[in-house]
């Protein structure tokens, strides 16, 4: 897939006023300044669609873009940030799960983790609740080029020992790179296909 038309649609505080649910939508979401606004303009070629701020907890809303007219990335707040309040914090985690367990139209979710971090008890855990409420999700590891080939290798071997303490089988995953642009096709052929997949089921 080639991303070839991208436009934000609406910021939205509660479920019920996001977008029709006639287009299938994939979601991003993961730990405060783990790189999602830098990932949405990487895949869709664009500098600024999603504002980048090097400030963490700053999207607080569930953004929707519309691409290429026919699917939606939506992106969601980031969790896990120590400096907004416990009423805020779990504020956005209640805007988190209504969104996942009510959005009919959501295909599919990018749990996006930071590639230089050890596994984090917040995303494992937040992985085990997608998993129990049966929502399909993949990994995205970002900022890789912040780390040579055998670091990565090892903190990648490291976080898949951890998933499969838990789990048969290893979610799918990605590597990207927002600078270099690394795992942007490997991204958006997984949407397609998933987009194939949803509207068989139609």
């Amino acid at each position: 897939m080639r991303v070839t038309k991208s436009d934000f649609t609406k910021s939205s505080t509660k479920v019920e006023q996001c977008p029709e649910t006639d287009k299938p939508e994939f979601a991003f979401i993961g730990r405060s300044n783990v790189g999602k606004s830098s990932l949405t303009n990487m895949l869709c070629d664009r500098k600024s669609l999603a504002k980048t701020s090097g400030a963490p907890g700053k999207t607080r809303l569930i953004n929707h873009f519309l691409i290429n007219e026919a699917w939606y990335l939506v992106d969601l707040p980031g969790f896990g940030y120590a400096k907004v309040s416990k009423k805020d914090r779990a504020s956005f985690m209640r805007l988190i799960y209504d969104y996942f367990e009510n959005r009919e139209n959501m295909v599919s979710a990018f749990v996006l983790v930071d590639c230089r971090v050890e596994p984090q008890k917040i995303d494992l855990d937040f992985m085990e609740w997608l998993g129990g409420k049966r929502i399909p999700f993949s990994i995205v590891f970002t900022k890789i080029d912040k780390l040579s080939s055998t670091e990565l290798k090892k903190n990648m071997a490291k976080y898949k020992k951890k998933l499969l303490e838990n789990w048969e089988e290893t979610p799918p995953f990605f590597l990207t790179s927002a600078t270099s642009k690394h795992g942007q096709q490997e991204v958006l052929n997984y949407v397609e296909y998933c987009i194939g997949i949803w509207e068989e089921a139609l």
